[in-house]
Formats: structure tokens, sequence, C-alpha cells
């Protein structure tokens, strides 16, 4: 797998977009794999340091969130293979010549509730679906973060992929004065021919 990070966050009425980084992970390796974090500080990113180590790639950015979230961190990216190629396709059971499908299981953030200075993870699980085992799909995997109608985040992982089962998750440590209310989070993965999205939300209390 190979993984490339952007990190996109927008502040007022403009977006600020930023390459954070670019590791490479064997393909043979399906367990944890750690990208760059991701994060923008008052329209300014820094760059991120990937090392690798044994199956793990990792690395992170410091920075900050924006609007109702300025002075948080997002943290590092983490990505996890669940299932192989063949054993996504026989629970969908698909057949090669349906082409590259994306299909979201799962966006969920943990906790559902949390207070100002705290600890929010969002997690999507979702599955690849290529005409081979071995076909090296591009996609790019994002997640939104809406408060009051605007824009406080979009952090996003350009991946390339062969088939199977996937759950990124990326956590966001919330400011010491988080503004409080709720928090919508839409989750996307999409190639060049394929995508799909799935909503979910947080609280600060």
């Amino acid at each position: 797998m190979k993984i490339r990070l952007i990190s996109l966050i927008t502040l007022a009425a403009f977006t600020v977009g930023s390459f954070a980084g670019c590791g490479t992970v064997p393909k043979e390796h399906e367990g944890a794999a750690k990208g760059a974090g991701y994060g923008g500080a008052a329209g300014a990113l820094a760059g991120a340091i990937l090392a690798g180590e044994g199956s793990r790639t990792k690395g992170a950015v410091l920075g900050a969130l924006a609007g109702a979230l300025i002075g948080g961190v997002i943290g590092n990216y983490t990505l996890d293979k669940k299932l192989t190629s063949d054993e996504t396709a026989a629970r969908y059971n698909v057949q090669p010549s349906s082409g590259t499908m994306v299909r979201l299981e799962n966006v969920v953030t943990t906790p559902a509730g949390v207070n100002p200075g705290e600890r929010v993870e969002v997690q999507t699980t979702y599955a690849l679906l290529a005409p081979s085992a071995t076909e090296q799909v591009g996609l790019t995997e994002s997640v939104e973060i809406y408060y009051g109608g605007e824009l406080v985040g979009n952090p996003e992982a350009m991946v390339t992929h062969t088939g199977g089962t996937y759950t990124f998750t990326i956590p966001i440590i919330l400011p010491a004065d988080a503004k409080k209310g709720n928090y919508r989070v839409i989750s996307t993965v999409r190639t060049a021919t394929a995508k799909d999205s799935r909503e979910t939300s947080f609280t600060v209390r």
C-alpha cells in the first residue's frame, strides 16, 4: 500500500491545503499502518516526518483545527486492513466484471459525547472491490467536520490499495474552549469511478 497524505483546513472564507508527506507500506503487510497526521495552524501546516517501523509507517504533523475547534489537534491517521480482496469479494458476491466499487460499511465517532479538551476518534470501515486481487486502486479517504453549517476541518488521505476491507481512524483532541454543540461528520471514500459516503456526529458537552 502506498499512502500519500493531504490536509485541507477551511479558515473563514478560504481553504488552505498542504501536502503532508508520503510513505510506503509493503503490500504483504495486512496489519495496522500509521500514516502522517493531519493538522493546520492559522492557515499554515507543518510537514510530516515519516519513518518505517516493521509493518507500520507513521508520522505526525503539528497543527490545529479551524473555526469552532481552533486550538485543537488532529492526530495520527491509522489504517488497518480487515479482510483480503478475496474475502471481501465473497462477502459481497461480486464478479470481476463488475469493475471497481466502494462500499462504506460503518462510520462511528468514539465517544459520541465529549467535553472540551478531550479526544474523539472518527473511524470509517469500507470495502474496496477491484477487478482482480492484485490490482492497485487509487482512492481518497476524507472526513468533513461541520459546526453550525461551517466546514471546520477536512483531512484527506490519498492512498493506493488492492481490494479488501479497510478501517481508517482519525483522532481529534479538542481544544479546552471548544464550542459546545453538535458536530456533523461526513466520511467519504472515492476512486476515479466510484464513491460512497456516510454520516455520523459527535457532541461537545
